[in-house]
């Protein structure tokens, strides 16, 4: 695989960019990375796969044979628009949990969430933002636990969810779950409520809505100003007619 290819995860796969991924999975699995039903699973969609791409994920969380540093074997570029999930997870954690009693807490902005999150809410409130944080793993568990409170946990569309868990007099909202952009951390949110609620919502962060109002924005402008130029042709075309008609009534008498 020459460099240039590596690039292009469109571009059609070799029977030796197969048997590489292959012997990088046989390699994972005497290093107990990998269990044998992982490894069979892999190595199956290993020998089936058509393009870079697709043979990219299946060695992305691993390191190379004797090695504790992760290396991809293809390194996509990041579409425009699309979450750069590479740079986003790994590195330390920046908060493990959250406590409200008679109160409230807020993890937003640019954070990292630990591998396990855990939060306690009774007789108030609390706010877990995932639209902008990191992830110090690319498996992450949430776990929000409410007494006569509620936890409201916002996540963008490009992630990875599965909520689970159950209320008594309450309840846990699971409608967010879903999967994600590929390269995605997956996220487990684990809620338990107790006359209160633990919420789950997909939600743009903040400059992507801006962008898109712009952009319905512009759009609206340029369809007001294509109507004006349609009227204004009308218009003239109106005027013309009555001129043409002007001239032969003139040139009549």
């Amino acid at each position: 695989m020459t460099d240039d290819a590596s690039h292009l995860p469109e571009l059609r796969a070799s029977d030796a960019d197969r048997e590489k991924v292959a012997e990088r999975l046989r390699d994972a699995l005497a290093e107990g990375r990998l269990d044998m039903g992982e490894f069979e699973e892999r190595l199956e969609a290993a020998y089936a796969a058509r393009t870079y791409g697709e043979l990219a994920p299946l060695t992305r969380d691993l390191p190379a044979a004797g090695s504790t540093a992760p290396v991809d074997l293809v390194k996509a570029p990041v579409a425009e628009g699309a979450v750069d999930w590479a740079a986003r997870t790994g590195g330390q954690a920046t908060s493990g949990g959250a406590f409200a009693f008679w109160s409230g807490f807020s993890r937003k902005g640019r954070w990292t969430v630990g591998e396990r999150f855990t939060a306690f809410a009774m007789w108030g409130g609390g706010e877990i933002d995932l639209r902008e944080a990191n992830f110090a793993a690319r498996d992450v568990e949430i776990r929000c636990f409410t007494i006569m409170g509620g936890i409201h946990v916002k996540v963008p569309p490009e992630l990875d969810v599965t909520v689970k868990g159950f209320g008594i007099m309450g309840g846990v909202d699971d409608r967010a779950t879903g999967t994600g952009t590929p390269g995605s951390p997956r996220v487990v949110v684990r809620g338990f409520a107790l006359m209160g609620g633990v919420g789950v919502e997909r939600k743009l962060p903040r400059e992507e809505r801006l962008r898109l109002k712009d952009e319905r924005r512009r759009e609206k402008l340029e369809r007001r100003d294509e109507r004006r130029r349609e009227l204004e042709d009308r218009h003239l075309r109106i005027h013309d007619r009555h001129a043409d008609r002007h001239r032969r009534h003139h040139d009549d008498d």
